[in-house]
């Protein structure tokens, strides 16, 4: 498999020209992005930073506080809906698109399937969520198939438990949180999507949501009854194939450690006989399980967001000294290249917001290493490649360093770049079109540099420990190698000018398969304006580069023989 380059996005921001921002505003007040903003030049632009996968994030129908009953959607109580615009991850009906997301409501399928052509079209494959653990409140489909019985439709309300249940229930109590419901009734209670099995989940739990039973009785030890298989996870093949066959290339499944990997292993199985090339990502964030979501629950890769993205933040922010990195892809053990690197998401605090960096350029040593440190896939959220700052208080967000999305707004990094459907640069500052450039760069060298997509990694920061003219708390590098493709990274995450030494140990030369002695050419790939230079390579020599502030150089050295 290629290396995967995604660019995460949500569609209700992207292509919003409204410029309002009205706090708590309604979508008619603030506006919300299209699938047809999207359009041929968008996705070129897009495709220009070397990406070859979009994660359409908040595609499925969700609970949200617009009115669609013309169409005949189901509407959803207010008090069940956070924000304006909703919970991308309250799932209202797994069959059908958001509605808010179509030019026109009644042909919004026709014009996602459009989305997803023109993304093909554009040589980029198309990822979407997949929410399995929770549903929101109200969950009704008016767009299954005939023959697909709704979630709940057959359930045994008085059983607490039962495998032939899709819902958890707290029999014979009402839904009673302790917060105003004004009016809204549930009975039985059913368990709330963050496993809290009580009738009075508070506004810290995720209270618009109800959790999915796939066999697992949680009041009594965690027994699992999975023979014969329960429906729930009938249900759940069928949406996964509903969705595969419309053309999508991968799910990003949601909170996948809270629903049992045996379903997983059993579900994933059956989507890739059908569909062998659709790739499966977990959102998981136990580490102690991770090979058993790859071995047994058969996916392809998982977040790496409690060792990589932690680590690469704490070095960027001057918690933890750069070394630690190595400990970050070393304990991971032989799995480090299942993992899906990143440095931001929906979930996670801007770069350029006061709560990370404060400013995107701060972050490209760390990016660098998210990048091209190991065969993984790699990520990046849309507007972190202009230093979106997530720093608005959109309504039901507040300043929090990221970007809404429960709320209709449109952030100016991302307006600024549309610009009316252009996506170009006229409206961007010098800075934001410098940080576009390093993205663009870094992420095509990502997907073009065999030795970045099937090579060698070996880590230099060891044997530079002790090495004076190495600051292991500031620097960082490596090799990449693939046959006679070399590579050699040296990062710089110090706010001030370095000029270092690396030293190169006779094990690197052993362990790549490189003649020691040998002169190379070498010039440095993220900047064109560098001159090219010779070095000899051998372990009774140092390599000398000099990098700029939060700077990092990828040195492609070349053998003058070859």
């Amino acid at each position: 498999m290629s290396k995967l380059v995604i660019y995460q996005v949500l569609p209700r921001l992207f292509g919003n020209m409204n410029a309002t921002k009205k706090p708590n505003g309604t979508m008619l007040e603030n506006g919300c992005g299209k699938f047809e903003n999207f359009s041929t030049v968008a996705l070129q632009s897009i495709r220009s930073l070397g990406i070859t996968h979009i994660w359409y994030t908040g595609i499925i129908e969700h609970a949200t506080r617009n009115d669609y009953t013309a169409y005949g959607i189901q509407k959803d109580h207010d008090v069940l809906v956070k924000g304006n615009a909703g919970s991308p991850y309250a799932i209202k009906d797994y069959y059908d698109v958001d509605p808010d997301l179509a030019v026109k409501v009644e042909n919004r399928m026709d014009e996602f399937e459009s989305l997803i052509c023109r993304t093909h079209e554009a040589g980029m494959k198309v990822i979407i969520d997949f929410v399995p653990n929770h549903v929101s409140r109200q969950y009704h489909s008016d767009a299954k198939p005939k023959f697909v019985a709704d979630l709940g439709e057959k359930d045994h309300q008085e059983w607490a438990f039962s495998p032939l249940n899709n819902f958890y229930y707290i029999p014979n109590k009402y839904f009673n949180p302790p917060f105003d419901i004004k009016g809204f009734t549930e009975f039985p209670a059913k368990a709330t999507g963050n496993d809290r099995f009580t009738d009075s989940p508070t506004l810290n739990d995720w209270y618009e949501t109800v959790k999915l039973n796939y066999g697992v009785n949680y009041n009594e030890g965690h027994q699992k009854q999975f023979s014969p298989i329960p429906d729930t996870w009938y249900k759940m093949l069928d949406i996964l194939s509903f969705w595969a066959s419309k053309g999508v290339d991968g799910f990003r499944c949601d909170m996948a450690e809270m629903v049992p990997v045996e379903f997983w292993n059993w579900a994933i199985t059956a989507v890739k006989n059908n569909f062998p090339e659709i790739i499966f990502i977990a959102e998981i964030y136990q580490p102690a399980q991770y090979r058993d979501f790859l071995s047994n629950g058969k996916f392809d890769f998982l977040y790496d967001k409690v060792g990589m993205y932690e680590m690469l933040r704490n070095v960027t922010s001057k918690n933890f000294p750069v070394r630690d990195i190595t400990n970050a892809w070393q304990s991971l053990g032989g799995i480090e290249n299942q993992m899906l690197n990143f440095l931001e998401n929906h979930d996670e605090q801007r770069i350029a917001s006061g709560f990370f960096s404060g400013n995107g350029m701060y972050a490209q040593p760390a990016m660098i290493v998210a990048a091209t440190l190991t065969k993984a896939p790699v990520m990046i959220y849309a507007g972190q490649e202009l230093g979106e700052m997530g720093m608005d208080s959109e309504g039901f967000s507040g300043i929090d360093g990221r970007t809404s999305i429960f709320d209709y707004w449109s952030p100016d990094t991302l307006r600024a770049w549309c610009n009316n459907g252009k996506f170009d640069l006229e409206k961007l500052s010098e800075e934001q079109c410098a940080l576009r450039e390093f993205y663009a760069k870094l992420l095509n060298i990502t997907v073009s540099e065999i030795a970045i997509t099937n090579g060698l990694m070996y880590d230099l920061e060891f044997a530079n420990f002790n090495n004076p003219k190495f600051n292991s708390h500031e620097q960082f590098a490596y090799f990449r190698k693939f046959n006679n493709e070399l590579l050699l990274v040296v990062l710089n995450f110090h706010d001030q000018y370095l000029e270092t030494e690396v030293r190169l140990p006779r094990e690197a030369f052993q362990y790549l398969g490189i003649n020691e002695g040998t002169q190379y050419s070498y010039r440095n790939l993220l900047n064109d304006n560098e001159e090219i230079r010779s070095v000899i390579l051998s372990s009774n020599r140092v390599f000398q580069t000099e990098i700029p502030a939060w700077h990092g150089k990828i040195f492609k050295l070349i053998a003058q023989s070859e």
